[in-house]
C-alpha cells in the first residue's frame, strides 16, 4: 500500500491505531472475565450432569448401544428431530429440568415433570422410565468424584404402579416347525413379484432355508435375537454338545459381550444341533471366523429385515402373532415345562436373576404338579406314621 491511498497509515499513525486496538482488546477482555468467572463458578444445570453422566455411562460403564440410544432419546432436547422422519422430540426432561441447576432441583418438581409425561397418555412403564432415568442422573452427580449433589430428589419422587405382566405365550414344538417351513417355503416371499433369474432363485431358496434354521435356533437354543446374528462357527462346539455365547449386536453394533456382560455356554439339543448341522454342510463361509448366519456376501444378517422375514412367515402361516423374541421365551417354557430344574435354565439363558427365570414357571402342568405334591406328601405321611412316639 503507498502513500495516499485509502487505508494508508504511516508510522505515527500506526502506532496509535496499535494502541487504540490493544486497549480495545484489553476492556473487552476484562468486561468478559467477571462473566466467565461467574459461569466457571455457577453451578451445574441437569442438562451439565446428564451430559456428564451419558459419557461416564458409555466410556467408563461400557454401555451397551442400544441403552444410550434410548437413555439419548429420552434426554433429547425440546424439538430436536427424530433420527428418521420428520417428528421432533417433545424432550419433555430438558424442558422442565435442562436449565435449572441441578442442586436446586425438587422430589415435586420431578414429580411435575412425571405428570407431564403421564399427561401424553404413556404408559406407566413409560413414566417409571423418564423416572429411573433422572435417578440415575442423580446418582451420578451425587458422588463426590462427580459434582456432589447434596440429595437425590428423584429417589422419592412418585412411581407409578404397572400392570402385572401378562403370561408368557409361548409356541408348541409344532408351531416352532410349522412356522420354519413356512420360511423354507419362502411364503414370506411376495408371490407377485417379479419374476427372477434361475441363480437368483436357487439364491433366495438358500437364505429362506437358512431363516428356517435361524427360527429354529433362536426357540431350541433360547438365544437372544442378538446373539443370533453375531453367532461364529467358532462358537459352535458340536462334539462338546454346546454353543458359547460370546457377544451380541447392540443397536447395530456388533459388542464384545453380551447383555449380562459374560460368556455363557448353552447346552446343544438335538433339535438345534440338527438346524447347525444342516448349515454346516452350506459350500461356504463356515470358517471359525464366520457368521453362521450370513448374506450372501458372508456377513452378518439385517437383523431388522430378519424380524421382518419371520413375521411374515408366521402370518403366512397363520400363527398366533408372537414376537421373535418370544421364541426365546419359547425355549424357557418348554425346558420348564419339560421337568428342567430352574438353575439350569437360568444358566442356559444368562439370566442374572432367578426371579427372571421364575416367569417360565406358568408353563409347568398343575396337574402334573398336584401329582408331585401328592407323592411328596404321601412319602411325609408314611415317614411320620413310621416314627415312634416318644
Amino acid at each position: 500500500m503507498r502513500e495516499g491511498e485509502p487505508g494508508y497509515l504511516d508510522e505515527h499513525a500506526a502506532i496509535v491505531a496499535k494502541d487504540r486496538l490493544v486497549r480495545e482488546v484489553e476492556r473487552d477482555l476484562a468486561e468478559r472475565a467477571p462473566a466467565a468467572e461467574r459461569a466457571a463458578n455457577a453451578p451445574p444445570t441437569f442438562r451439565a450432569v446428564a451430559h456428564a453422566y451419558l459419557d461416564w455411562l458409555e466410556r467408563v460403564r461400557g454401555a451397551k448401544p442400544a441403552t444410550l440410544r434410548d437413555h439419548r432419546y429420552l434426554l433429547a432436547e425440546p424439538g430436536a428431530a427424530h433420527r428418521r422422519g420428520s417428528r421432533a422430540h417433545r424432550g419433555l426432561i430438558m424442558a422442565a429440568l435442562g436449565d435449572r441447576p441441578a442442586s436446586e432441583i425438587t422430589t415435586r418438581d420431578v414429580n411435575r415433570l412425571l405428570a407431564e409425561v403421564a399427561a401424553t397418555d404413556a404408559s406407566p412403564r413409560t413414566v417409571n422410565k423418564h423416572r429411573q432415568l433422572v435417578c440415575a442422573i442423580f446418582n451420578f452427580g451425587c458422588r463426590e468424584a462427580t459434582f456432589g449433589l447434596p440429595h437425590n430428589p428423584a429417589r422419592a419422587a412418585d412411581r407409578r404402579a404397572e400392570p402385572e405382566r401378562a403370561r408368557l405365550d409361548y409356541y408348541s414344538p409344532e408351531e416352532i416347525e410349522a412356522l420354519a417351513r413356512a420360511l423354507a417355503d419362502g411364503r414370506h416371499r411376495d408371490p407377485n413379484g417379479a419374476a427372477v433369474s434361475a441363480a437368483e432363485a436357487d439364491a433366495r431358496a438358500d437364505e429362506d432355508r437358512q431363516d428356517a434354521e435361524v427360527v429354529r435356533v433362536a426357540a431350541y437354543a433360547g438365544l437372544r435375537h442378538g446373539e443370533i446374528v453375531a453367532l461364529r462357527w467358532r462358537d459352535v462346539d458340536f462334539e462338546r454338545r454346546k454353543l458359547v455365547v460370546r457377544r451380541a449386536v447392540s443397536g447395530d453394533v456388533e459388542a464384545s459381550s453380551t447383555k449380562s456382560r459374560r460368556a455363557r455356554e448353552v447346552p446343544l439339543a438335538d433339535q438345534a444341533a440338527g438346524a447347525l448341522a444342516r448349515l454346516s454342510q452350506r459350500g461356504d463361509f463356515t470358517s471359525a471366523d464366520d457368521y453362521v448366519f450370513a448374506n450372501r456376501l458372508g456377513r452378518r444378517l439385517d437383523g431388522s429385515a430378519l424380524r421382518r422375514r419371520v413375521e411374515r412367515a408366521r402370518d403366512a402361516a397363520g400363527l398366533r402373532s408372537l414376537r421373535f423374541h418370544d421364541l426365546r421365551h419359547t425355549y424357557g417354557s418348554l425346558l420348564v415345562a419339560g421337568g428342567v430344574d430352574l438353575a439350569s435354565v437360568k444358566a442356559a439363558m444368562g439370566h442374572s436373576r432367578i426371579t427372571t427365570t421364575e416367569r417360565y414357571l406358568h408353563a409347568r402342568s398343575a396337574g402334573e404338579l398336584a401329582e408331585r405334591f401328592t407323592r411328596a406328601l404321601a412319602a411325609a405321611d408314611v415317614r411320620t406314621a413310621s416314627e415312634p412316639v416318644a
